[in-house]
């Protein structure tokens, strides 16, 4: 069973797909006018936990995640540059793709570009302004009329008597308190350049907001399983996204909605005029890995504030040592040819952790106790691997069951160049040991041999971590 706590509800809700065994789910994507930031991968990563585990729990998953190729930030970025949109935007793009892969996120099925979906998006203005939902003002652009709406208000509590009815706002994000009628189709003014198309009220682009209800209904449906995004997004551009799509279609827009709270950097909001503002870019620079990156983005239940800092990714990078440490030895074991049968208390320690690592993802994404039951995993097989417990067969089973943790993790398997050879995971094991016997001369001398091979080990509580020099 998958219990997610729903944003439109504001309770943890049973997630039942519309379609039996498949699901429809919408990420709201990047504005591509500069290369994205520690921020908003966090809420990329959180999203692809989220489709891990729907994939882990047996469902089809087809993900849309659109790709805002055209708005206020970008037609500002791209005249700054002197260059057109789309050779502006594209470089983002890439960059984008190439973070994502470093990060270990699944794709999208889709990926559809604002720019690509304009004629989309001048039908479901229309069908409003047929509906008397939407009207042209005196500046030529296009609103929707909240007053004209009175559903308006189901992600957030609105005080409907206190709002303002007739002003309008043209600017694609503004102020959270302002509840105005916003912008459909903008008209075109020399701000814009040569950005603009053709429509029925005039030349002109849309607003950010109809620009996801849009995307999403061409390949999820009128009415959808699930849309996520940042909790910055709930309003007004998710809450505007429900009032236009389910204005103009005449039935629910999206059944579940998640959303990530923010990243904080060594816990104040992220600035560049505080210098703790980072792309993935500036953190690989400093020593650090995507594999380290996405453990501390994902390390953190998605509903609470994430403090990101270095003395995080130094823990990340300790857990992820120690997981290397562990699954070095059990490949030792599974590469001896030895025949036998799994023993009994092994197979059941091996099933039992990957039972409860997807349990725990299953109760709205709880990825701390799934993290808890992988570490309780290490701890008992290492004891029964010291034991002497566990075979060859014991080996295989047991690395199964990381595999399976996994596949929603992702962050099990080292990167290239990044794990910890099987010869210095032994020697330091010989250091420990000695260093229990008080042989100080052995383990300094292990210590040397350690080095020699490039890496440091360092003695912490919970046992030995390697640092590659």
């Amino acid at each position: 069973m998958l219990n997610f706590y729903n944003s439109l509800t504001h309770r943890v809700d049973e997630f039942q797909p519309i379609q039996p065994g498949k699901v429809g789910m919408y990420t709201c994507g990047p504005t591509v006018y500069n290369y994205a930031h520690i921020g908003n991968f966090r809420c990329y990563a959180f999203e692809d936990i989220l489709k891990r585990t729907l994939l882990a729990s047996g469902l089809q998953v087809k993900h849309v995640m659109n790709l805002t190729d055209v708005d206020d930030k970008t037609i500002r970025g791209s005249q700054a540059e002197k260059l057109p949109l789309q050779q502006f935007t594209q470089k983002y793009k890439d960059a984008f793709f190439a973070d994502i892969k470093t990060l270990r996120i699944l794709p999208a099925d889709v990926y559809p570009a604002a720019t690509e979906t304009i004629p989309e998006m001048i039908q479901l203005i229309q069908t409003l302004f047929d509906k008397g939902i939407a009207y042209q003002a005196d500046d030529k652009s296009v609103y929707f009329s909240i007053a004209k709406w009175p559903k308006y208000g189901q992600l957030v509590n609105i005080d409907r008597d206190a709002m303002r009815v007739g002003v309008r706002i043209k600017m694609d994000e503004y102020a959270k308190d302002s509840m105005a009628d916003f912008a459909l189709w903008k008209a075109w003014d020399e701000a814009d350049g040569e950005v603009g198309w053709d429509s029925p009220w005039g030349r002109g682009r849309p607003g950010w907001h109809i620009e996801c209800s849009a995307m999403s209904s061409k390949y999820l449906g009128k009415t959808f399983d699930l849309h996520c995004g940042g909790i910055d997004n709930l309003f007004p551009h998710h809450e505007d996204e429900i009032a236009q799509s389910e204005a103009a279609n005449g039935c629910k827009f999206v059944n579940t909605w998640m959303h990530c709270a923010h990243l904080v950097v060594d816990g104040q909001k992220m600035s560049k005029s505080l210098g703790n503002f980072y792309t993935l870019k500036d953190i690989l620079g400093k020593g650090y890995t995507g594999r380290e990156i996405r453990y501390v983005l994902i390390g953190t239940y998605y509903r609470q504030s994430l403090n990101f800092s270095f003395q995080a990714l130094e823990e990340a990078r300790g857990n992820l040592q120690r997981i290397d440490a562990f699954t070095a030895r059990l490949k030792d074991l599974a590469a001896v040819e030895t025949a036998g049968e799994t023993p009994a208390e092994i197979a059941a320690l091996a099933s039992e952790a990957a039972a409860k690592f997807l349990s725990a993802l299953q109760e709205d994404l709880n990825v701390s106790g799934g993290l808890g039951v992988l570490f309780d995993f290490i701890r008992d097989g290492n004891r029964a691997m010291d034991a002497g417990q566990v075979n060859a067969a014991g080996a295989k089973a047991m690395l199964a069951a990381l595999a399976s943790i996994d596949q929603i993790l992702a962050v099990i398997e080292p990167d290239a160049g990044e794990a910890v050879p099987a010869e210095v995971v032994s020697l330091a094991e010989q250091r420990t040991a000695a260093r229990k016997a008080k042989d100080w001369t052995l383990a300094d001398q292990l210590r040397d041999q350690i080095a020699a091979l490039g890496w440091e080990v360092k003695d912490t509580p919970k046992g030995p971590q390697f640092v590659k020099k």
